[in-house]
């Protein structure tokens, strides 16, 4: 039976894995990764999940990985983990500190890592150690860390996003060929179960009220956020308008000549990255950032490419930052935003059709990012509503009250989000979607909407909330709501009346 000391001293590829006994729980993506891994180790992972993938199942037995899923009120994982009494337990990010499963883990002094502190540990599987920059936030992550990717990408760089998107961190670190760098996406359930990694530079976004079921507290949240600044190398960027990401800096313990580069849609000082006139200017990494700016690209060009609304142009800045710290050159940078085509479902616009804009946003699945996406419209008929992770919407709705035209409640936590209304903006049209068929969900959407919306407006889904109530995931309501969208939009059958509205 190895210690939690013998096990803190796992560092390496080559370290001494085989026969270690591993708890892996969940067998989604990162779960299959996890288990994957350690069976290429020679350890001994026994995967613990609520429910299985048949494929994914199937190759871990070719692998001699041995998968229990949960029976129906019983037991099954519990006893399980106790019987297999683990050296080392691997949570996929799903899993809270609450979780039975964590919680025996905790009580019986078991080591108790993510993925991520497992893929820093092995990163040296290829011969070429890529460094590594890390991204975090409760919005914009995953453009950021597009953008920051595309950017060291037109530099010349053998470069990959990972980690919360894309690529699962274990299969970038085992590519054989290797990097030079990763750029990771980082959520605050990965960052919670993280301790060792010390990368070249980071950012935390911003930061707002989200995940605070998992969590527990606002407090707890940014605690886990503030991790990723942690034994940072090189550049801890943080954005001049969230002063909770400057305190992340000023609290983390960074390497030796480490430096805090600020972002922020203003002017920008020494070692900041902003606006003047327009351009998007760097005062951080020249030699003379005293007295002189280098020019990276305009507002002006962003807007050609869909990135130039205010959340878009922090990223860009964010990202700006990440890639100069890694020696990008500005030609680079600037080649790398013209080029630059947005994901899907982040303020995606479908179709225009009779003077209405249909924009898709359903990654915006917490009030910080559904406020950003209202923003940068006039004149908006809002799809909102789903799970709200104990979230409260009332700023949300009492912010933007004017600019409504009507407000179409969608998933199970519809009544916060009704009452919200009747108190910050009782003169907004709410409708209500109470239909449990999800097929049906957004074609109701979709006709409620068309019969509100006027000439001039945006039928935003914006949701400020999570998807899993009613659909796979955020993708999955994006997708339908294009889907009905289209079906309606140039079928012709947008001429419905509405029902009665709430309140």
């Amino acid at each position: 039976m190895r210690s939690a000391n013998d096990v803190a001293a796992l560092t390496g590829w080559n370290a001494d894995w085989a026969g270690l006994r591993v708890a892996v729980l969940g067998l989604g993506v990162t779960g299959f990764s996890v288990a994957d891994t350690l069976a290429e180790l020679r350890a001994v992972p026994l995967v613990l999940a609520n429910r299985a993938d048949p494929e994914r199942a199937d190759l871990l037995d070719v692998l001699g990985v041995q998968v229990v899923v949960a029976a129906p009120e019983q037991d099954t994982l519990e006893e399980a983990l106790a019987t297999f009494a683990p050296e080392l337990v691997v949570v996929s990010p799903g899993f809270p500190p609450s979780h039975p499963l964590v919680a025996w883990a905790i009580e019986h002094g078991v080591p108790t890592w993510g993925d991520v502190e497992l893929a820093w540990r092995v990163r040296d599987r290829s011969g070429v150690v890529a460094e590594w920059i890390a991204v975090t936030g409760t919005n914009g992550k995953t453009t950021t860390v597009q953008l920051t990717t595309a950017m060291l990408a037109a530099g010349g760089k053998r470069v990959v996003a990972c980690g919360n998107v894309g690529v699962p961190v274990l299969d970038a670190v085992r590519d054989p060929t290797g990097f030079d760098a990763l750029v990771v996406e980082l959520s605050s359930f990965q960052l919670h179960y993280l301790d060792s990694m010390s990368p070249w530079s980071s950012v935390c976004l911003n930061l707002a009220e989200d995940h605070l079921d998992w969590h527990g507290s606002l407090r707890a949240y940014a605690e886990a956020k503030g991790k990723v600044y942690e034994r940072t190398a090189v550049a801890c960027v943080y954005n001049l308008e969230d002063d909770a990401t400057r305190e992340m800096v000023e609290a983390a313990e960074v390497q030796e000549g480490c430096r805090a580069i600020g972002f922020g849609r203003g002017l920008p000082g020494p070692s900041d990255i902003g606006l003047v006139d327009g351009l998007v200017v760097d005062r951080a990494f020249l030699a003379d950032r005293w007295r002189a700016a280098i020019e990276l690209t305009s507002v002006a060009e962003l807007r050609t490419v869909g990135l130039g609304s205010p959340h878009m142009i922090s990223n860009v800045l964010a990202a700006s930052a990440l890639a100069r710290s890694f020696g990008i050159a500005p030609d680079a940078i600037r080649s790398a935003l013209r080029a630059f085509e947005m994901a899907h479902h982040r303020t995606e616009t479908i179709l225009e059709r009779g003077g209405v804009r249909w924009v898709n946003d359903s990654k915006a699945t917490n009030p910080h990012a559904a406020q950003a996406a209202l923003e940068s419209f006039d004149s908006v008929v809002w799809v909102v509503g789903g799970l709200l992770k104990g979230v409260d919407v009332d700023d949300l709705v009492r912010a933007n009250a004017a600019r409504l035209r009507g407000a179409v409640v969608i998933g199970v936590d519809r009544q916060p989000v009704v009452e919200a209304f009747a108190r910050h903006a009782p003169l907004v049209p709410v409708f209500e979607v109470d239909t449990t068929d999800t097929k049906e969900v957004m074609t109701t959407v979709v006709r409620l909407s068309a019969a509100v919306a006027q000439s001039g407006d945006t039928v935003l889904l914006a949701p400020a909330a999570a998807s899993m109530d009613q659909f796979t995931d955020y993708a999955d309501r994006g997708t339908r709501f294009a889907d009905a969208v289209h079906d309606m939009m140039e079928g012709g059958t947008d001429d419905h009346e509405p029902s009665a509205p709430t309140g």
